[in-house]
């Protein structure tokens, strides 16, 4: 599987606030029906795959219920709908609809849960947990990409996300805890500050390995001075940066 998606990292700060995303904007219906139906038959195929099967109903409702459309350029909606990652400038992706659909499942989110999401990039992934989760808590370190995703949630309703343009490397100290975490850019190893600001029990779900080679994506779960890591699926993300910067 292969997958390439935001690289996150540092500088500015711009937080945004957002409730659970829902209808945003004037859609002529015959597109908004045909975005639908295409939407509904992409999530369908999910229960047929082998390596990514997806069978969490409340994962399925959340994927049929973002526009995937929404957060691609104007002119690659009408590809919105293929199980495939999408350019979104920057150097940067969307990332494909099955593996989002995977990583959320993997991460067995609830809905009490707090999330850090180290990678806004298009606002997908976070409008996905959007649904799922109280507060998604979403860095990135590209900050037009931060910007263009705010806006996006913005438009949607998704009053429970908050983004920053930052150093994912960092997380987000000063609102954690959080009950899981997920990583869309693959660093070389663990971050330490990350696996602090998972409260005890807590899940997360990350790539590790180096640049421009397969990787392998990670669940990680924290339990007292103990990190158990299993590892799920090969992978193929874009390098997370920042490391060596401070905000």
């Amino acid at each position: 599987m292969h997958l390439q998606h935001p690289a996150f990292g540092a500088a500015l700060i711009l937080t945004l606030m957002f409730a659970n995303c829902g209808p945003g904007g004037e859609t002529p219906r015959s597109t908004v029906d045909e975005h639908a139906k295409r939407r509904r038959e992409l999530v369908e195929s999910f229960s047929q795959a082998d390596e990514v099967r997806i069978t969490d109903k409340r994962v399925i409702e959340a994927m049929l219920a973002t526009p995937r459309h929404r957060f691609v350029p104007q002119d690659l909606q009408a590809q919105a709908y293929e199980d495939r990652p999408l350019p979104i400038g920057h150097e940067q992706t969307i990332s494909q609809p099955s593996l989002v659909a995977f990583m959320t499942q993997e991460l067995k989110p609830q809905a009490k849960d707090r999330v850090l999401e180290i990678g806004t990039g298009s606002g997908y992934q976070a409008a996905v947990l959007s649904h799922l989760v109280a507060d998604v808590y979403s860095i990135e370190i590209v900050q037009p990409l931060a910007e263009r995703a705010a806006k996006a949630l913005t438009e949607l309703g998704c009053k429970n996300v908050h983004t920053r343009a930052g150093n994912g490397w960092l997380g987000w100290p000063e609102a954690a805890p959080f009950d899981a975490i997920i990583v869309t850019c693959a660093p070389d190893a663990i971050p330490p500050a990350l696996v602090g600001q998972l409260r005890e029990g807590g899940r997360m779900i990350i790539p590790v390995g180096p640049e421009n080679q397969v990787q392998e994506l990670y669940l990680l779960e924290k339990r007292g001075s103990r990190i158990e890591q299993r590892s799920i699926l090969p992978v193929r993300f874009v390098p997370m940066t920042g490391k060596e910067k401070r905000d």
